[in-house]
C-alpha cells in the first residue's frame, strides 16, 4: 500500500468492529503473514479494504475445519487455492 492509499485505508479498530474480529487477533493474523497492514506517518497500522475480505475468508475457514488455517502463509498459493488446498489435505 503506498501514501496516497493510506488516506483510504482503515485503521486496526475499523477492521476489527467492520469484521467482529477482536483486535489482538487481527494482531495474531498479521504475525502469522495471513493479512498485511502498513504504516501511517504517526506509525499507526493501516489496512486495505480487502483485508476484510480475506478475514471473512480465514472465519469461515476455521468455522468449517480447515486444519492448521494459521499455516497457510507457507504457501506460495493464492489465498483461495490455500483453503483448498488445505481442506483437501485435511
Amino acid at each position: 500500500m503506498d501514501h496516497d492509499s493510506i488516506g483510504k485505508a482503515l485503521t486496526v479498530g475499523e477492521v476489527a468492529a467492520r469484521s467482529g474480529v477482536a483486535v489482538s487477533t487481527l494482531h495474531y493474523y498479521e504475525a502469522r503473514g495471513l493479512i498485511r497492514s502498513s504504516r501511517s506517518r504517526g506509525n499507526q497500522r493501516r489496512y486495505a479494504r480487502e483485508v476484510l475480505r480475506r478475514v471473512s475468508v480465514i472465519k469461515v475457514a476455521q468455522r468449517v475445519g480447515v486444519p492448521q488455517a494459521g499455516r497457510m502463509h507457507r504457501l506460495r498459493l493464492p489465498f483461495h487455492a490455500q483453503l483448498l488446498a488445505a481442506k483437501s489435505v485435511g
